[in-house]
C-alpha cells in the first residue's frame, strides 16, 4: 500500500552548490533542520505510465528530518532511518524490519529534507503566492528524475509530484498541513499486547 509513498522526506540533503534560485527550498530545509515536524492529512496516487492504472492511499503523516510516521485506516508505519515498524490492524500483526531507504518510495524526509548532490533545483512562482520547487537529475540510477514540490507562502508543502525513469507518476497532496514542535511520542507505535510480532531483522 505504501510502496510508492516515498515522496516527502527527500529534500533536505541536496548539496547547496548544485542549487540555483533556491530561496524557498533553503527556507524549507531550514525548518526541518530546526527540528520541527510536518504533519498533514495526505492523499497519495501512483499512475503506471504503461497501463495508466492508478493506485492510491490516504491517511495522516508526521515527518521530521529523519523519521516519519504514516497512519491509515488499517495500517500504521513508523520509520526511524534504521528500522521500519508496521502495525497491520486487520491482522493484529507487527512487522519489524531493517529500513531500506532505496526501497522506500515515500521517504518524505528524503524529499523535503535532502536528496543527493546529483540533483539541481530551481523555483517557479505560481498563482496565489505558491512556489514550485523543481528538482532534476541526469543520474539514470536515481529513483526519480524530476520531483516537483509545491509550497504555499508560509512554506507549508501542498503537493509533491515525482516522475521516474519509466515516466510513472507519483503524486502526494497534503491538506491541513502544519509544522509542530517535536514530541518523542509522535514517532512511537502503539498496538495491542496480544499482537503477533514478526521480526525480520534476524
Amino acid at each position: 500500500m505504501f510502496r510508492h509513498l516515498v515522496l516527502i522526506l527527500c529534500l533536505i540533503g541536496i548539496h547547496s552548490a548544485s542549487i540555483q534560485s533556491q530561496e524557498k527550498f533553503e527556507d524549507l530545509r531550514s525548518v526541518f533542520e530546526e527540528g520541527l515536524v510536518f504533519t498533514s492529512v495526505f492523499q497519495h496516487t501512483y499512475t503506471d505510465s504503461y497501463t495508466q492504472e492508478t493506485t492510491g492511499s490516504d491517511g495522516i503523516v508526521w515527518i521530521d528530518q529523519v523519521e516519519y510516521k504514516l497512519a491509515s485506516e488499517d495500517k500504521t508505519i513508523v520509520v526511524d532511518g534504521v528500522t521500519s515498524t508496521v502495525y497491520e490492524a486487520n491482522r493484529n500483526r507487527v512487522i519489524i524490519s531493517e529500513y531500506d531507504e532505496e526501497a522506500d518510495d515515500f521517504a518524505p524526509s528524503r524529499m523535503l529534507s535532502g536528496l543527493d548532490e546529483t540533483y539541481t533545483a530551481r523555483e517557479e512562482r505560481m498563482d496565489g503566492g505558491w512556489t514550485k520547487i523543481i528538482l532534476e537529475t541526469e543520474d539514470e540510477f536515481a529513483a526519480y528524475l524530476v520531483i516537483e514540490i509545491e509550497v504555499d507562502d508560509e512554506l507549508i508543502p501542498q503537493r509533491i509530484t515525482a516522475y521516474d525513469f519509466a515516466e510513472n507518476v507519483t503524486v502526494t497532496t497534503f491538506s491541513n498541513g502544519r509544522f509542530v514542535d517535536r514530541d518523542e511520542e509522535l514517532f512511537t507505535l502503539s498496538y495491542p499486547e496480544d499482537a503477533e510480532i514478526v521480526d525480520l531483522r534476524n
